[in-house]
């Protein structure tokens, strides 16, 4: 069904779009290193008996159930599964699915149907700003991640900095062809008469078309329209602002999440973020991007999704600056920052860290004997339009993913046993 773009916002904006009624989360645990909560435990899915697991002796055995710690998600336990980490995106649809693509988990028929079987993938944050598909790349994710699910694997996304950004109303990133994809999706979400969660995830489907007829629309004197702008941008933080209907949608992913023996952050994570609590810093910053800030006790933006202002409130963004420590020659700076790596690493329960937010010239890598991967390649247009690459987790061994060629070439392997 192709659905025509209006010609007004305005029908859009007389009301503030509410957000979703709060649906009930299931919290579950996984065995870890760490204090199982108090809940019940529950089983996030069970694959199908279908789908066995070979092992090495030919034999064959169901796999178990992946399970799950923390809303939003914290502590997963995806017992035998490949996982799939993606770095940055922002922004860039095409090379979203080429890089899903390579990981052998999206087919290459431009239907957008997963093919990973029981693989868990997790998209490491910064999907917003630089790049016009934004909100269709989340649309994509979500979709997939329903049909992963069915398959017995699972999509998690771990929110960014730009992320948080565009939630605290910072758009000085943001493409002005995503300005436009925000007036589209407030008219397209009026069509299908604010069912949301049909909306979204058909989003994939129909913004190809949304764009040409905009395209098609647009005359020279467009960019100077000073309300077309305005319009965009009111669209933006109607959508995004903390209470709005995708910053409810962030709000579903924390910014730290342990995957069996692997951590997961957008810019890094420090032993005194975890002193605080890993769960408790997701779930306050869900807090914060779900609750309307109109309420007059809305909560106030959390120390952890803020770029920091003094010692106390460093962030995950602003922990990435001894990440960066590792381009320095001297042999004391590296072994300061490889017993912070280490320390970080065992109050988390992890063997190794796996980060985004600064693009990596010479691709997928690994430091400080692979504690630490660096998967964001710039592969967005926006930002260094590199060739997409991904890192591949089998157990306790990695490998970088380039190209279709390279899924049989083990580049890099790191062996924590």
């Amino acid at each position: 069904m192709h659905l025509n773009p209006k010609s007004q916002l305005s029908s859009s904006l007389r009301r503030i779009i509410a957000p979703p009624p709060p649906q009930p989360m299931t919290s579950f645990y996984l065995n870890s290193l760490l204090p199982l909560p108090p809940s019940h435990p529950q089983k996030l899915l069970e694959p199908s008996s279908s789908s066995p697991l070979s092992i090495s002796n030919s034999s064959e055995v169901a796999l178990k159930p992946i399970v799950i710690n923390g809303d939003p998600p914290t502590f997963v336990s995806a017992p035998s599964r490949r996982i799939i980490a993606v770095g940055d995106l922002h922004g860039d649809l095409s090379k979203a699915r080429d890089a899903l693509q390579i990981a052998g988990v999206l087919s290459s028929d431009g239907k957008d149907q997963w093919v990973g079987e029981d693989t868990v993938v997790v998209q490491v944050g910064d999907i917003l700003d630089r790049g016009e598909d934004e909100i269709a790349i989340l649309s994509l994710l979500r979709l997939l991640d329903e049909q992963a699910k069915a398959n017995g694997g699972a999509v998690f996304q771990v929110n960014g900095n730009h992320e948080t950004m565009n939630v605290e109303g910072d758009f000085r990133y943001v493409d002005t062809r995503a300005f436009d994809e925000c007036i589209d999706f407030l008219d397209y979400l009026e069509d299908y008469a604010q069912d949301w969660d049909k909306a979204f995830k058909n989003w994939i489907f129909e913004s190809r078309q949304w764009k040409q007829d905009r395209r098609n629309s647009q005359t020279y004197w467009d960019q100077w329209n000073i309300v077309k702008r305005q319009k965009g941008v009111i669209a933006r933080s109607v959508l995004f602002r903390p209470g709005g209907r995708l910053a409810c949608e962030l709000s579903r992913h924390g910014v730290v999440l342990r995957v069996n023996n692997w951590v997961f952050c957008h810019g890094g994570l420090l032993p005194h973020h975890v002193a605080y609590g890993v769960e408790r810093i997701n779930r306050e910053v869900s807090t914060w991007m779900k609750s309307s800030s109109d309420e007059e006790d809305s909560p106030e933006m959390p120390f952890i999704a803020t770029r920091g202002q003094v010692e106390s409130s460093k962030t995950v963004e602003s922990s990435s600056a001894w990440i960066e420590c590792v381009f320095l020659s001297s042999e004391y700076l590296y072994n300061q920052v490889g017993k912070i790596l280490r320390d970080s690493l065992e109050a988390v329960g992890a063997k190794a860290m796996v980060v985004g937010h600064t693009p990596q010239l010479s691709g997928v890598n690994c430091e400080y004997g692979c504690g630490i991967w660096r998967v964001d390649v710039g592969m967005s247009s926006g930002v260094l339009d590199s060739r997409p690459e991904v890192l591949e987790i089998r157990g306790d061994k990695a490998r970088v993913i380039r190209s279709n060629q390279d899924t049989l070439h083990e580049l890099q392997v790191a062996d924590y046993i």
